[in-house]
């Protein structure tokens, strides 16, 4: 409500001709100012009001064509109604937030037959985070893989688009390796496991999936880990379907810093590749428990691709390995420590024709998990 202060100076002079006209002027400028904010502020509602519609319109017809539809993964996914999802989520209670991104935020839930499930709530309003909503329906409706975070369904019955994927107890990557220090840390051989599951789920994407997909966003928060601490990875929100007959996917540089293929920023163009320099970037967080940016490390090593590069360089790779697994590696273990290293450098090579595909470096673990329990066996025998 507008509060106009009427000048009073010709009322107390009472000398003033035609004085008594201001306080009706003044009234009419007040009602139009408070009359055109009033039309304004109702324009803006209007339109974010419309967004929003748009939006379920849109994600409405993407359930239709995608989610029901024939797709490769033989898989549909439900509509879920939003009682069912307030009553799974306890109302979307606070008590039950398990994170939140620049695309919402992500709710643990228990729906009536007692599955878990994690409900990812779209930014109410914001077009861009529901861009990325509709691109994982898009995604994830034509993958089926178990190291891939699986789609189980969405609703639209509420102002916000909501998706909901099965629930990976075991948080992330990321958790593991910087979070509560309560956690043990991870073992040798479960980081290479880890590492041979995320690499198998990214080479699912790049060689099976059709058209093929490039994850965009591969780092060590996206890779969930389950029950058994197997790797999963998920947020596909940035996710592009390659084009068929061409070599690469024209694009603004989109990722996180740190991960991001250096040639992509340079040049545009999103190929596979640039996935296997993401993958680079999280074998090394694997091998040594450091961030992929780090400030504290000093102004060199900000950067930890080039940190383990000049630590390669300068013949001291086994000198950046985490301590918490090299004080206790038997000498077979640092051998493989230091090979998985070199294949995760291979993957950070500038030119992206000189890196390994995702196929190549995930027999390439394999065959280092394969000498590890080649290793352990012959041990066993020796001692029995």
């Amino acid at each position: 409500m507008l509060i106009c202060a009427v000048p009073s100076d010709c009322e107390r002079a009472g000398d003033c001709e035609g004085s008594n006209h201001a306080p009706l002027i003044a009234g009419i400028v007040c009602g139009l100012g408070g009359a055109l904010l009033l039309i304004a502020a109702g324009l803006f509602l209007y339109r974010r009001q419309r967004r929003i519609q748009l939006a379920r319109e849109r994600l409405t017809k993407e359930r239709e064509d995608i989610l029901n539809a024939n797709n490769s993964s033989g898989r549909t996914a439900k509509n879920f109604t939003s009682r069912e999802l307030k009553r799974a989520t306890a109302n979307f209670s606070r008590d039950n937030l398990l994170g939140v991104g620049g695309y919402g935020e992500v709710y643990k839930g228990a729906l009536a037959d007692g599955t878990l499930v994690a409900v990812k709530c779209a930014k109410l309003g914001n077009t861009k985070s529901t861009d990325q909503i509709l691109n994982e329906v898009r995604v994830l409706s034509q993958v089926n893989h178990r190291s891939l975070v699986r789609l189980l369904g969405c609703c639209v019955d509420l102002q916000q688009p909501l998706m909901v994927y099965e629930f990976v107890p075991n948080g992330t990557l990321a958790d593991h390796l910087y979070g509560a220090m309560s956690r043990p840390p991870l073992p040798w051989r479960r980081r290479l496991a880890i590492a041979r599951h995320t690499a198998e789920g990214i080479s699912y994407l790049h060689f099976s999936a059709s058209p093929p997909i490039y994850h965009r966003d591969i780092k060590s928060s996206n890779i969930l880990l389950d029950e058994q601490l197997d790797g999963k990875v998920s947020d596909f929100g940035l996710s592009r379907l390659a084009e068929p007959g061409l070599s690469h996917v024209s694009t603004c540089a989109q990722g996180t810093l740190g991960y991001l293929d250096p040639e992509y920023y340079r040049n545009y163009q999103l190929t596979d590749k640039s996935d296997v320099y993401s993958f680079g970037v999280v074998l090394l967080e694997l091998l040594t428990a450091k961030r992929a940016i780090d400030f504290g490390r000093g102004e060199d090593d900000v950067n930890l691709a080039v940190h383990v590069q000049r630590a390669a360089d300068e013949e001291r790779l086994l000198h950046v390995v985490d301590p918490a697994m090299k004080n206790r590696a038997t000498q077979l273990e640092l051998d493989t420590m230091k090979a998985l290293g070199f294949l995760a450098l291979g993957c950070l090579e500038d030119r992206r024709q000189n890196r390994p595909s995702m196929k190549e470096v995930a027999d390439e673990i394999e065959y280092i998990i394969n000498i590890e329990a080649g290793a352990a066996v012959v041990e066993q025998q020796q001692n029995a």
